[in-house]
């Protein structure tokens, strides 16, 4: 599964979407999920929590680990993706449709600060070796 263009990444493998009322959708991303394996459980942040960018905030574990999520940029949460309580295998089989919370940034421009699918597949590869 190639990563899709019109999301951008953080080196942590949460991927963003610009959403068009300006909160931005975050996720992680197939790389992340297939290193976890099957999704048993996902922890996500409280709505109204202000996050700044590389802070540790939601929890995904799998029958192999337990692994952190970390906001990809700075922002107050303003929605947290409440199927994932009953469908964690969500992010398995859909990670890109499947988001976890939703930020309203603090500022919109830092999305920009963050991998092109092109920049980020390096990234991933780069860990590889």
């Amino acid at each position: 599964m190639s990563n899709p263009n019109n999301l951008k990444y953080a080196a942590s493998h949460e991927w963003v979407k610009a959403e068009a009322d300006g909160t931005v959708s975050v996720g992680i991303s197939n790389h992340a999920q297939e290193l976890l394996g099957d999704m048993v459980f996902v922890e996500c942040p409280t709505v109204g929590r202000k996050l700044k960018a590389g802070e540790e905030c939601a929890v995904v574990e799998s029958v192999k680990a337990a692994s952190d999520v970390y906001a990809p940029i700075s922002g107050t949460v303003v929605a947290i993706n409440p199927a994932l309580d009953k469908t964690p295998e969500a992010i398995n089989t859909d990670p890109y449709g499947a988001w976890m919370f939703k930020l309203k940034p603090d500022n919109a421009a830092d999305i920009n600060g963050l991998m092109d699918a092109t920049a980020y597949q390096a990234h991933v590869d780069s860990e590889a070796h």
